[in-house]
């Protein structure tokens, strides 16, 4: 009698973690999915759109300058991987479809390149300080961790795409501002950038050299929310 009491309890109580990590779920993903939509959507928007002032219209012409997020939904990281790391490991992380940027239709390709790719940390930047503003004056607990999403999202994405390495927006930016031979180097690295970053994460070490952006973000934004 005792082990059916026992078999029940446990069922019970592995029952109510399973009910407490679904409604830890779907807390998180309802927190998170409108700042981060927002923040990777008007973050490759960015991109197309400096893309077009400079003479390149394939983002205009792909439909990529636009606010819709379906546009913009890499199925693998803005699906797939987010929900994956959010099940297993609690974190929310992922990303969009890059915007395709033809160089050969840019005035001044070198040049041009650097504001198109701090395009869309300039736009993460942006929404960090929208975001900031909305928490100032956030009346509701809901839209309080909205707003802390929100901000937390774009600084950052702000942060690590301004790390300087291809195909990152930072590595872009180096990129066009090295001489011609240095760069033509620099731009061989491109192929190994993402496992570079995923080095640095796993080494545990990525979080050290964000830091200082992730500081002086964030010190920014208190001082605005403070004002």
């Amino acid at each position: 009698m005792w082990e059916r009491a026992f078999t029940l309890r446990l069922l019970l109580t592995r029952a109510r973690a399973l009910q407490l990590a679904m409604d830890q779920f779907i807390y998180t993903l309802a927190v998170n999915a409108i700042p981060f939509l927002l923040a990777i959507t008007l973050h490759e928007a960015a991109h197309g759109y400096a893309a077009r002032v400079f003479g390149d219209r394939t983002a205009e012409m792909l439909g990529r300058i636009t606010l819709n997020p379906v546009k913009h939904i890499d199925w693998i990281g803005t699906v797939a991987i987010p929900s994956l790391t959010l099940l297993i490991g609690g974190v929310f992380f992922g990303w969009a479809k890059p915007v395709p940027v033809n160089t050969r239709n840019l005035r001044n390709p070198k040049r041009d390149m650097i504001w198109v790719a701090a395009a869309g940390p300039a736009a993460n930047l942006v929404m960090a300080i929208g975001w900031a503003l909305v928490f100032k004056f956030a009346e509701s607990s809901a839209i309080d961790a909205i707003a802390r999403a929100g901000m937390l999202w774009n600084v950052g994405l702000m942060a690590l795409n301004l790390l300087p390495i291809l195909p990152l927006d930072g590595g872009r930016i180096v990129a066009g501002l090295l001489p011609g031979a240095l760069e033509y180097k620099f731009s061989r690295l491109e192929p190994y950038g993402l496992f570079i970053v995923l080095g640095l994460a796993v080494a545990g070490v990525l979080g050290v050299i964000l830091s200082p952006l992730y500081d002086l973000g964030f010190s920014m934004l208190r001082a605005l929310i403070r004002a």
